[in-house]
Formats: C-alpha cells, structure tokens, sequence
C-alpha cells in the first residue's frame, strides 16, 4: 500500500515521465546499436514498447503521462524545421524536378486517404474509427489536428501514425526490390509520402539524398493532406453509408 501511494504521488510529477521517455529512448538507442540497425528494433519502437509496458503495468493514464512528454512532443516541430538542412543541399535537383515531385506526393495523399476511408467502409468501421484513421500517413501533430477537425480521435490516430510509419520503414526494403526502385531520391520520396517520420529516418539511412527527398515529402504530404483529407472523407463516406 506505501509503494501504490508512492507512486501515486510520483506519477503526478510531469518530470518523471520526461525522465522514463529519455530514457526509454536511450535505451532503444542501444539495442538499436546492438541489433546491427534492425528496423524493427529502431529507437522509436522499442521507446514506444517500453512506455506503454509501464503505462499499462501502472495503471497510468495518457493524460498523466503527457503531462511530462508534452515538452518532447513540443519538439517534433523544431525537428521537422531541422529537415530543411539536407534539402538545401538538394535544392538544385529539387528545382529541376519541382512538378513530378509535387504532381507524385499530391496523388500518394490522395490514394492514402481514400484507400484508408474505403477499407474502413469495407469492414465495416465506425464513421468515428474511419475520420481517426483517414490522415494515418502523415506526421503525428497534423495528422491529430486533421482527425480532431473531422471528429475523430486524435489519440487513436497518433497511435494509428505510429503503426503506419513503422509498417512502412519494414518493409519499404522489401517493395523497393520487387518494383525494382533504385534511385535514391525515388526510395526517400515514397518513403516520406508513405511513412512520415519513421520513413525519413529509413531513408537516411539510405541516404542523406534519400533523407532529404523523404523529408520534403513528408512536409509536402502533411500541407497536402491537411486540405484534401476533409475534402475526400465526408463525400466518400456519405456516398456509401
């Protein structure tokens, strides 16, 4: 009973949950390193397994837990701000291939959210469940503020943005050698069209060209999306309810 007190008390302090979520994430860094750079072992899902473990084991809720990785959260702008080092240095290419690039990301947003509001419509999911999932292919703070506008769930499509990312960084190697895609700007483009934040980091490892073409993707695909999103799902659903 002085233990569940305890951290009861503990757990309403914001500092510990910035303090497990750096450390969570250092220690996704290490077997990360030790796995010889597995995708699946990446920093991000074993950060994410490991926090959720505790959540679950404590019986924390989300909320508490924000409380403290609010200011991690608050940080994922200046770090999608960060990405345009690497385009700079892709600005010439950038320039000469300005209208495929943004002819190719606006038609991957398209397909994204009509391929997820179909599929939901085909198993039958909730209108609530299907708005949530629509934006799954961008990153997580647009793609949140996307599903709260048309009445989802921000939380459920923060989790739905992570499963995204980490599906498409696995096996993103795999599609790559049966459509036979080798150029290094393509592979970072579909993969920040396609997986966000999880993608870019897949592509740099690729690349620092691949890096830099997946991160204007994903700046491109969220600004994108954040317009078509609202425009695509409601029509979409109404016409097959």
């Amino acid at each position: 009973m002085t233990i569940k007190l305890l951290w009861d008390h503990l757990a309403q302090n914001p500092v510990l949950w910035l303090c497990l979520t750096l450390l969570a994430y250092q220690a996704g860094i290490w077997v990360y390193k030790k796995s010889g750079y597995l995708t699946i072992l990446s920093p991000f899902v074993i950060a994410v397994t490991v926090l959720l473990l505790i959540l679950f084991a404590t019986g924390t809720t989300y909320e508490t837990f924000f409380t403290g990785a609010q200011f991690v959260h608050f940080l994922l702008g200046p770090a999608t701000v960060a990405l345009a080092v690497p385009l700079f240095d892709q600005r010439r290419r950038l320039a000469k291939l300005w209208a495929p690039l943004l002819i190719g990301v606006t038609v991957g947003c398209i397909v994204g959210v009509s391929s997820t509001v179909l599929l939901g419509i085909v198993f039958d999911a909730s209108v609530e469940s299907i708005v949530s999932m629509a934006p799954k292919s961008v990153t997580t703070p647009i793609a949140m503020g996307v599903s709260e506008k048309m009445g989802g769930i921000p939380a459920f499509t923060a989790g739905i943005v992570v499963l995204t990312g980490i599906t498409g960084a696995l096996i993103a190697t795999a599609v790559f050698k049966i459509c036979r895609v080798k150029k290094d700007y393509i592979r970072g483009f579909s993969l920040g069209v396609a997986a966000h934040g999880m993608g870019t980091s897949r592509a740099f490892q690729i690349s620092e060209k691949a890096g830099a073409f997946s991160g204007l993707a994903m700046g491109l695909a969220g600004i994108i999306t954040a317009f078509i999103a609202p425009l695509i799902a409601p029509p979409l659903l109404a016409l097959f309810q």
